[in-house]
């Protein structure tokens, strides 16, 4: 979408908010929360049109309506089925036929807008459930789902998060906060010339749709491929959210943070590419019915809620539930082999070594980790066949060489970023040693 001619619109339309948003803030700032949903509802309005917004207002009422009962399981019931609404047909096919005029990204403006205000609304009517006295009114609903950077695209804040932060008036900044933001916005607009130039001489994502081509390539190439098509994927959420999330710091807000580093994976729990949606997941599905995650059998259903919904979310289809079936496995087997491993003769073991011994036998374990998540996700951005090629060169061809090769190498990286994580911690905790002194 940045390389379109709808990118002159987005731009238009973000500097527009960021310019209303600093005039407000100076003038009425216990107003901006006002202004930001009358500036987003006319965004809205001029590029979607009348009966998009009248269909976007009609599921905030229905699902504002079922909150009122103040029940979780209503509350879930018609979100989802809202949900279903926009990703089964016929449904999705006739709502979407009230969208009239056809421009550049039509669908992807249906259908984001469409589905984070689902969530946006699911998110209100749990939040209303939780609340003890009162409830929030329809007014709160609009206000937090026409918040122009996070209406089509997200990132998705909870409900709570979005509500406290902009209900405060005295808008005040942190040191060297604004000289962040800015480097912030070079880096992206860096970043955004980067992918153009990628674009133009690299062919990341259509190699893989040539089966005959790839097959070609020597083992370590497939793999370089497979690599950098989720790096790239990776990058186009970092942009994506980074742009939006570096507009909604100008308005004084704290918003989900950009997917960590595909490079820097090698656990399923810590595997996501929108962190927002993973905050929402966390917090009404994943961590409410696994709890403390120590039980397996809570925690098996846990996760199959959990990529139940994200099934919902993406758009159920035979790709989408081998990506579910596949990830709700992996995080589910990291549970099974640490509870192996601390078993009694295990856990022996372990304590009698030394800590660099314990994070070398680990990296083992997270570099093969690194490569299932890679192949697992490789399902959804390409194709089944181009995954189980890649599966089959590395694991069963390739091997010995290509195999114990590739996963020296990956085992060398992940012992590189388990040194800087651990170098992290020692940093936060004296960190927090020097803020309670």
């Amino acid at each position: 979408m940045w390389f379109s001619s709808f990118r002159n619109f987005i731009l238009f339309a973000l500097s527009g908010h960021v310019l209303f948003a600093k005039v407000c803030s100076m003038i009425v700032p216990q107003h901006r929360s006002v202004v930001y949903m009358l500036y987003g509802m006319l965004a809205v309005l001029s590029t979607m049109g009348t009966s998009y917004l009248m269909i976007i207002l009609t599921h905030c009422l229905v699902l504002y309506s079922v909150s009122l009962a103040k029940q979780k399981w209503l509350c879930f019931a018609a979100g989802l089925c809202s949900l279903a609404s926009f990703k089964l047909e016929p449904f999705s096919t006739w709502q979407n036929g009230f969208v009239t005029g056809t421009f550049d990204l039509q669908d992807v403006l249906f259908y984001g807008g469409s589905g984070f205000t689902i969530m946006r609304c699911m998110s209100l009517a749990l939040e209303n459930c939780e609340r003890q006295e009162g409830i929030y009114s329809i007014i709160d609903l609009l206000k937090y789902n026409f918040y122009l950077p996070f209406f089509f695209f997200g990132p998705v804040m909870t409900f709570d998060q979005f509500h406290a932060q902009v209900a405060t008036s005295e808008l005040r900044r942190k040191e060297n906060e604004m000289w962040s933001i800015r480097v912030q916005a070079l880096v992206y607009l860096g970043v955004i010339a980067a992918v153009a130039v990628f674009f133009h001489f690299f062919y990341i994502l259509t190699l893989p749709s040539d089966l005959k081509f790839v097959n070609r390539l020597s083992d370590w190439a497939l793999a370089g491929l497979a690599y950098s098509n989720l790096v790239y994927d990776w990058v186009k959420a970092a942009v994506m959210f980074g742009v939006i999330n570096t507009v909604s710091r100008l308005d004084h807000l704290d918003p989900p943070k950009p997917p960590k580093c595909i490079t820097m994976l090698y656990v399923f729990a810590e595997t996501h590419f929108d962190r927002g949606i993973n905050d929402w997941l966390c917090k009404y599905v994943y961590d409410h019915i696994g709890e403390d995650h120590n039980n397996i059998v809570k925690e098996l259903l846990a996760t199959i809620s959990t990529f139940a919904v994200t099934t919902l979310w993406l758009g159920p289809c035979e790709i989408v539930y081998m990506w579910s079936v596949c990830n709700c496995f992996g995080l589910n087997f990291e549970l099974w082999v640490q509870k192996f491993f601390q078993m009694a003769p295990f856990a022996s073991v372990e304590a009698s070594m030394s800590e660099a011994m314990s994070r070398r036998i680990r990296g083992i374990f997270g570099a093969a980790n690194f490569w299932a998540i890679i192949l697992y996700n490789i399902l959804a951005l390409n194709s089944l066949d181009f995954a189980l090629l890649v599966t089959k060169r590395i694991i069963l061809t390739g091997f010995p060489m290509s195999t114990v090769s590739i996963w020296f190498i990956t085992y060398c990286g992940v012992q590189l970023i388990k040194e800087r994580e651990r170098l992290q911690a020692i940093e936060e905790e004296k960190a927090d040693k020097e803020k309670t002194e």
